[in-house]
């Protein structure tokens, strides 16, 4: 033989059917260039010719790796070989018949025609067999797998249909699209019906639950409508995300994820300025309080990221800490990790952290948080923990020499009207009071709103009655907040205590506010229920709790930073006497009733002004009863 074949048998009928075809294109050639009346004297030739015009065929396939490819898995490469191959043995047996000048010579046409007859057959059955497969496997007379809508028919939705034609999970039955000139055609058979706007027709239409959102060069408010349409319509809604380079082995069906909120709620993604916050913590020490809270864990996170030359992880929650500390040193082995449990009110251990690590900065995270918590209950312990934490917290800063002191702060400390904002309003005028006192320590406060996925926060309240059945119980139909995630919040409070120069109020930009009712309804939707399903009801605003949030108080104005994100508030300014009039107050020998703190809060936060009493004014009637914190 020639070459040596594959030792299976596969492999030998293959090639046995490929010299097959070799003799069936060329006497189809001989046929074609006579007319299907060949003389017998060109039969003769042309079956003598074929003793040497197969070994050369069957050479040229082997060596040009024909082989290589598997018929189940046909495509555009596995045809290029073929053409290399049909034209390189073309060619070798056409100088075959001029060095051995057989009588008759062979027919020129017959050169033409036979590699094309060839390249038809070879080709042909490769695609057939592949086609063949797929339709029976996943397409045709045993189709499996759940019906799928993929939205978007550019360049990422067409590699999509050609991994979920291969795919046993999922069946494709048809693309939408936007761009009108698309509708009607087709891509690799499965055809663009309408635009994204149908999406409800066509989804009850072809009883497809599931969809699959292909469009990740898409804008982000596109994004978002797409992502709500999707979740509105009722169907199970998966993403393709923004692209990245695909690893060897990963195909695009396997970076699909769930939609989340954060899909829902269309954020940009935050870029910061990394040169300016590296120079801030690379190489120094940094101090987070609360470091075992949902903010302060991130920021540890983060921190981390920039590779500091110490981390002084400040919580007073042992559990918290242990937590954290296990979470870091997996993911940051190589970094320093000193866990402290403690109290922000101890004066003498802050002293004692500060004075031995020396922090370059401190992260104040530090605070109690949640509103009818501190409302009902615990009024003097939010403002206690809250602004004599902060202040002790600084007053250690000041005197361990620290350059940086970062308050993270909320826009319920505006206009507040509970405990829990007054105290964060309090500790924002600690902060500014403190700063008078010090030209070395710069004192920032970084003021934004409520974070996704926090410890208490609406959603997993949400989440948790969704998955019990319900009912899910809001306030009032008309509250709405602001939202962020908490690595964003966390990255901007980074950016923003970069720029810090001393005395500033730095507010994020925290986007649209949120009916906190569509949130809900969103969270029933994606956890694929229906409203119906769902029973919401409705308890009235509880005291301390507005319908809104603002960022801003009145009298206060703005301006920009270099960071699209961040602008920073004139705030009303503080007097030289206000610690000294404050903090006998917050170190009195006996715990305040409620009533009290809420009396002289309104004496040092003039802007505070307390709702007592449940608003449900144009509610519907309210069935059972949940609490639920909006914070």
């Amino acid at each position: 033989m020639f070459f040596r074949l594959k030792n299976t048998w596969l492999s030998s009928i293959v090639f046995f059917f490929d010299l097959s075809a070799v003799i069936i294109a060329w006497v189809a050639a001989y046929l074609v260039r006579f007319n299907g009346e060949v003389p017998q004297e060109f039969k003769e030739s042309a079956l003598w010719a074929l003793v040497w015009v197969l070994p050369i065929h069957g050479l040229a396939f082997r060596i040009l790796g024909l082989y290589r490819g598997i018929w189940g898995f046909a495509s555009l490469p596995d045809l290029l070989r073929i053409v290399r191959a049909v034209v390189a043995s073309t060619f070798a047996v056409m100088i075959g018949a001029a060095m051995l000048q057989p009588a008759p010579i062979i027919p020129r046409s017959v050169f033409i025609v036979a590699p094309i007859f060839l390249f038809l057959i070879m080709g042909g059955a490769r695609i057939f067999y592949r086609t063949l497969r797929e339709f029976y496997r996943y397409g045709g007379l045993i189709a499996q797998g759940k019906p799928v809508l993929l939205l978007g028919a550019g360049s990422a939705g067409a590699s999509l249909v050609r991994e979920l034609m291969r795919s046993s999970e999922w069946r494709l039955v048809g693309l939408l699209d936007d761009d009108s000139t698309k509708h009607g055609r087709e891509i690799q058979g499965y055809k663009i019906l309408g635009s994204i706007n149908e999406l409800q027709r066509w989804a009850s239409e072809l009883k497809a639950d599931h969809v699959i959102i292909a469009m990740p060069s898409a804008p982000l408010e596109v994004h978002r409508q797409v992502t709500t349409l999707c979740v509105r319509a009722g169907v199970n809604v998966m993403v393709l995300p923004a692209l990245a380079p695909l690893t060897q082995g990963h195909t695009f069906l396997s970076l699909i994820r769930p939609v989340n909120l954060e899909d829902l709620l269309g954020r940009e993604p935050i870029a910061i300025d990394s040169a300016h916050v590296e120079a801030l913590l690379k190489d120094r020490v940094v101090m987070v309080t609360g470091a075992g809270g949902s903010i302060g864990s991130e920021l540890c996170r983060q921190i981390l990221r920039f590779a500091p030359a110490q981390l002084i992880a400040f919580e007073l929650s042992e559990y918290a800490m242990y937590t954290l500390t296990e979470e870091l040193r997996e993911k940051f082995p190589e970094l320093s990790v000193v866990p402290v449990i403690g109290d922000t009110k101890d004066a003498l251990l802050l002293d004692q952290v500060m004075q031995r690590y020396a922090p370059h900065i401190v992260f104040h995270a530090a605070a109690y948080k949640h509103v009818p918590l501190m409302e009902e209950l615990n009024a003097w312990q939010a403002v206690r923990n809250n602004v004599l934490g902060t202040y002790r917290v600084g007053r250690a800063a000041i005197r361990a020499g620290i350059k940086h002191f970062v308050l993270i702060s909320t826009d319920k400390a505006v206009n507040p009207t509970n405990v829990m904002g007054a105290s964060k309003r309090l500790a924002e005028m600690a902060c500014q009071a403190l700063q008078q006192t010090t030209q070395f320590t710069q004192f920032e406060t970084v003021r934004f709103g409520n974070v996704l996925g926090s410890a208490g926060s609406v959603v997993q309240k949400f989440q948790k009655q969704i998955a019990k059945g319900g009912p899910v119980t809001l306030t009032h139909p008309e509250i709405t907040r602001f939202f962020m995630t908490i690595p964003e919040a966390s990255q901007l409070v980074l950016q923003a205590s970069s720029m810090g120069q001393g005395g500033e109020i730095f507010i994020l930009d925290m986007g649209q506010p949120v009916r906190i009712v569509d949130l809900a309804r969103d969270l029933v939707r994606l956890s694929g229920l229906t409203e119906d399903q769902v029973k919401f009801t409705y308890t009235g605003l509880r005291p301390g709790e507005k319908l809104y949030e603002e960022l801003l108080a009145c009298d206060e104005t703005t301006r920009p930073t270099p960071h699209i994100k961040l602008r920073i508030a004139r705030a009303r300014e503080v007097p030289s006497s206000f610690l000294d009039e404050v903090l006998p107050w917050l170190t009195q020998r006996r715990i305040l009733a409620d009533a009290e703190v809420r009396r002289d809060l309104r004496r040092w936060v003039p802007e505070y002004s307390p709702l007592v009493g449940p608003m449900l004014a144009s509610v519907p009637e309210a069935v059972g009863y949940v609490q639920v914190a909006h914070e």
